[in-house]
């Protein structure tokens, strides 16, 4: 079973899109860094990963020392999110994330990195969603303000599944 460590974007996209409960139908381990954990998501439903399967990991003292050497390197970065890329990289796992200067860093670093589009798309070939659910969800997804996914793939799935659901 793979293992995606994910940063807080893709969690925040799934359930702005009522996917999230449908992500953890997939063959997956979702796992996060405890810092990541503790500072962005246990006060703001962090409980609800947890029932259906968000596993909390800590990083040893060599993956705590990555994290703060991947934060030298790219300041813009969060600190959870450092913490992720070293949670994957230390464990040959597989990151998922919406952040472009995260999936650069984890391309330099030879991690295998994803974003919720792929997520998407690994739950339709799953069969845990609906073609109805994934254009709601990712209409929902598209309409938020904060919405970082290209536009252009957006419309592309969009189209592609508005043929499907006639």
């Amino acid at each position: 079973m793979h293992v995606l460590v994910s940063d807080t974007s893709v969690l925040v996209d799934l359930e702005r899109g009522s996917l999230l409960e449908a992500s953890f139908r997939l063959p997956f381990r979702f796992v996060v860094p405890d810092l990541l954990y503790e500072r962005e998501l246990k006060n703001y439903g962090g409980e609800e990963l947890i029932r259906p399967g968000l596993i909390v990991e800590e990083l040893d003292g060599d993956g705590v020392g990555r994290a703060i050497t991947y934060r030298r390197r790219a300041p813009a970065l969060s600190l959870p999110d450092c913490f992720a890329l070293a949670l994957a990289q230390t464990h040959s796992w597989v990151l998922l994330s919406g952040d472009g200067a995260l999936r650069q860093l984890a391309a330099d670093e030879a991690v295998e990195c994803h974003g919720v589009l792929w997520l998407l798309d690994e739950m339709h070939d799953a069969d845990v969603v609906s073609i109805r659910q994934l254009y709601d969800g990712l209409t929902a997804i598209a309409k938020h303000p904060r919405c970082r996914l290209p536009k252009s793939e957006i419309r592309r799935r969009l189209t592609s599944d508005a043929e499907r659901l006639r």
